[in-house]
């Protein structure tokens, strides 16, 4: 069923907006579908208390699904059912494209049962390593090769996410397709206080060297070997600040780390909606994840002129070039961090060659016109004229 002005309709379904990726991407990239003649609903589910949340705008048209979450709960998973049943018949929407775990599985059944014309799904990274322990992953893993044979396409953030998908036998090469983030980078493009200037606003001291992690604090984010990179870099530069910005289940347990081990040299910020002041006050962004899909935080280190350190895992290697707007480190290396980390500090030279490198690179790829066409592209492959 087509809307009056003869728009295809598309339902994105995702378990959550909290602050992070896909949220950001998705946002970003819902008026460009509409300019692009597709009529856009999300339906969103309720992020766990300690996550934060970015919800849309007034004019964006959107359903919290108040039984979606993240964690499985046959019973509010059912009522996520039966609330997400009840809004696709009333859009009945051509094309449904569900995004993360959790909506990925409920939203494809539910496309089903209306008979939707077209399935896509998208990896924002995955959660069959690193999450959970193996008899899990086994399940998570025959469930989602399930899935994909009733999907009509699937999408993951980069090649390394699609890679290790193949490698687990969900989905066969032919129904996937590599999208990468559409993103709002032209407040970081366009950054507009220095670096004094936002570490004024941030309660940070001025002049010193200053280095970030952004980002949850959860398990699979590794914010202990951020802490022992900062301690080993420390060593060195017993000057330099380094500047936690995020939020989280681990916070109490790192901040009391960070205390032990190294005082008042560590600042804790929580969630800061602010990012050109946030990245203008640092001078090195560091990423210790286990595994990451699309390492959103590096994207808007690179868009604000700042030279990235980060775990060589996933997707990390798509966005960050060895040498030319960044460093990769080994998973685990917090001594390789640490001397990564030192060398930027001593050469603001290259930091700054290495942030305009990185500065130009993200601001084609990740632009949120140039990924909408191709999203465009897809859904008229699968829906045809």
């Amino acid at each position: 069923m087509r809307d009056p002005d003869g728009r295809p309709r598309v339902l994105h379904v995702i378990t959550r907006l909290n602050i992070g990726g896909p949220a950001r991407y998705l946002l970003a990239l819902m008026p460009e579908l509409r300019e692009r003649g597709f009529d856009t609903l999300i339906a969103f589910g309720t992020p766990e208390p300690d996550e934060g949340e970015i919800l849309p705008g007034p004019d964006e048209p959107s359903f919290r699904i108040a039984a979606l979450r993240r964690p499985i709960d046959p019973a509010a998973d059912q009522r996520a059912i039966t609330e997400l049943t009840r809004l696709a018949n009333r859009y009945r929407p051509d094309l449904v494209h569900t995004h993360l775990a959790k909506a990925g599985a409920l939203g494809r059944s539910v496309a089903r049962r209306i008979k939707a014309s077209g399935v896509v799904h998208m990896f924002h990274g995955h959660v069959l390593e690193g999450y959970f322990a193996s008899p899990a992953n086994s399940a998570f893993v025959l469930a989602e090769r399930r899935l994909a044979r009733r999907t009509d396409a699937l999408v993951a953030v980069s090649d390394a996410t699609r890679d290790d998908l193949l490698a687990l036998g969900i989905g066969k090469p032919a129904k996937w397709h590599v999208l990468p983030y559409a993103l709002d980078l032209a407040p970081l493009l366009e950054l507009g206080v220095t670096a004094d200037e936002a570490r004024g606003r941030l309660g940070l001291p001025e002049g010193v060297p200053t280095v970030g992690i952004v980002g949850r604090l959860v398990p699979i984010k590794n914010h202990v070997l951020f802490l022992e990179m900062a301690e080993r870099a420390s060593a060195t530069r017993p000057d330099a600040v380094f500047v936690v910005a995020g939020d989280g289940e681990l916070r109490s347990v790192l901040e009391a780390e960070a205390a032990r081990t190294l005082g008042d040299r560590v600042r804790f910020l929580g969630w800061s909606t602010d990012l050109p002041t946030l990245y203008a006050a640092l001078d090195v962004v560091v990423m210790t994840s286990l595994q990451e899909g699309t390492p959103v935080a590096l994207i808007e280190a690179l868009a604000a002129g700042r030279p990235v350190v980060a775990t060589d895992v996933g997707g990390v290697a798509d966005v960050v070039e060895d040498g030319a707007n960044g460093f990769l480190a080994a998973s685990g290396d917090a001594e390789g961090l640490a001397r990564r980390v030192l060398d930027l500090l001593g050469d603001g030279d290259r930091r700054r060659s290495m942030g305009e490198t990185g500065r130009a690179g993200v601001a084609e790829r990740h632009s949120a016109s140039r990924v909408a066409d191709r999203t465009a592209a897809l859904y008229q492959e699968i829906l045809g004229p």
